[in-house]
């Protein structure tokens, strides 16, 4: 008689029983699958140099695949139907097989021979590959059957396949598709509740988004994800003005209510807009005109802030909030590009110049900055050091002691740094996929000169290193002016 268990579990998974008889334990199965134990044990050689290891592995899991494509000895029926249509797709199984790897089918199968599923068409088209990866323990993934497949290794409880999958949207984020995939990896990995794909999504959008609004994805985000993302101070995008205008595209394109627009619109920092596309966005964008009542007052602020110097701004306005912070900005205003061939050669220097912040008033004020790289730095606790006992010897250091190190300094301080310091941002890109794109970021305050952790784990004396392209290292220094309330004056 079935259980209140496998009741439930029929209703969940979506299976209509067969009539229950007797199952049989498949002897060719089992035999198999002994087979398979014994391949891979190793064995205790104990000393003894006439003792090896015959192993057959491959030859084994070639049979276990001929086992399902043939259904010798199956004991099992899977009936497959996709939704929304009167397709059936049937499987000739062993329900050892299945039950070894999945505790969903193992409860179905109890005393059951004939089971028949309920799949969407993606997964319903798959189906057969992920039986596959049941017998053989391998599968073959393409960007567009990374959903599916992960709904259905989650679906039966396939953990293995289920981190396998994950672990392979991870390091495709970069990976060329004509429509675009991490968005929807975002909403799917939202839905399942997994928030280290969601993590890991939201960084590459977040480290790429001047890339991603210029692609058709960017119509396929979703009004929770355009506002987390608005949130965000490591946005990495050409200026302010770039995601305002891929802001109002959006909007044009989804035509949301009222309340979200406006949510959206007051996320723009408009400080961070020089005065004179302030001006225009007034009159040439009609979802500004439309909305302008909404964000009226932050835009009068942001022309105060243009208007006035920043010390004398910050004595009657709070400026420690989002809203005079720049993101991080592509533009030459806000830094450069440093590509050092051969990064593991010899040290490297280089100087650029930033504007001194984002007012306005400083706009012909300009900050010299000096850079040094070092590929094989070496801490105090591992230089070498002199010992007169051993005749001026020194302690034997490795070259692979040392780390890259990258030191970033104002050439010359200035009075105009009063109630302003920088945050310095270091984005490094590398090649995945014939596509190059921002993996790492650095930041760091104007207090340290250095970033402390800054390539740790680049081994650049590879050419093959995912951290260089043809054999260089491709840096973008960002220059971020943060302000600071000073006295505030009553009012």
């Amino acid at each position: 008689m079935d259980t209140l268990k496998d009741r439930a579990m029929a209703k969940v998974i979506g299976v209509r029983r067969a009539t229950p008889r007797r199952w049989t334990c498949s002897l060719a199965a089992l035999s198999l699958l002994c087979l398979a134990v014994q391949a891979v044990q190793k064995a205790d050689l104990g000393g003894d140099s006439t003792v090896a290891t015959i192993n057959h592995s491959l030859s084994l899991l070639q049979r276990l695949q001929e086992l399902l494509h043939n259904g010798n000895a199956s004991d099992t029926t899977l009936r497959v139907r996709t939704a929304g249509s009167d397709e059936i797709k049937v499987f000739h199984t062993h329900q050892l097989m299945l039950s070894l790897q999945s505790e969903i089918f193992e409860s179905l199968l109890h005393n059951q021979t004939l089971l028949t599923l309920h799949e969407p068409p993606d997964s319903a088209a798959l189906f057969e590959k992920f039986i596959r990866y049941l017998y053989c323990g391998e599968i073959s993934i393409l960007l567009h059957q990374a959903i599916p497949l992960h709904r259905l290794a989650s679906k039966y409880h396939v953990s293995s396949l289920q981190r396998g999958v994950a672990e392979y949207m991870k390091s495709h984020l970069a990976s060329d598709s004509s429509q675009g995939h991490v968005v929807s990896w975002y909403h799917y990995a939202v839905r399942i509740g997994d928030e280290a794909l969601q993590e890991s999504c939201l960084q590459f959008l977040a480290w790429n988004l001047s890339a991603v609004m210029s692609t058709a994805e960017w119509a396929s985000v979703s009004i929770d994800l355009l506002l987390l993302l608005l949130e965000r101070s490591d946005l990495v995008l050409q200026s302010e003005l770039e995601l305002y205008t891929a802001v109002e595209e959006w909007v044009a394109t989804h035509q949301p209510e009222s309340p979200i627009v406006e949510k959206m619109l007051r996320a723009v920092r408009y400080p961070m807009i020089s005065p004179s596309h302030l001006f225009h966005l007034q009159k040439q964008s009609s979802v500004m005109v439309k909305h302008y009542n909404a964000v009226q007052d932050l835009l009068f602020q942001a022309f105060q802030f243009h208007s006035a110097s920043p010390i004398h701004f910050a004595k009657y306005f709070d400026v420690n909030c989002s809203m005079f912070l720049p993101r991080n900005y592509l533009s030459t205003s806000w830094g450069s590009q440093w590509v050092i061939n051969n990064p593991a050669r010899d040290d490297r220097s280089t100087s650029f110049q930033t504007q001194l912040g984002p007012s306005n008033h400083d706009s012909s004020k300009r900050v010299t900055w000096n850079v040094l790289f070092s590929p094989r730095w070496l801490p105090v606790s591992l230089r070498p050091v002199y010992s007169d006992s051993v005749s001026g010897a020194i302690q034997s250091i490795r070259i692979e002691d040392g780390r890259p190190r990258l030191v970033i300094t104002p050439a010359t301080t200035s009075s105009d740094f009063a109630g302003v310091s920088f945050q310095k941002t270091i984005l490094v890109g590398v090649k995945q996929h014939g596509k190059v794109f921002v993996k790492h970021a650095y930041s760091f305050h104007q207090s340290t000169d250095e970033v402390a952790d800054f390539l740790m784990h680049a081994d650049l004396q590879k050419r093959t290193s995912e951290y260089l392209i043809d054999n260089s290292l491709h840096l973008h220094i960002i220059i971020k002016p943060v302000y600071h309330s000073l006295i505030k004056v009553k009012k």
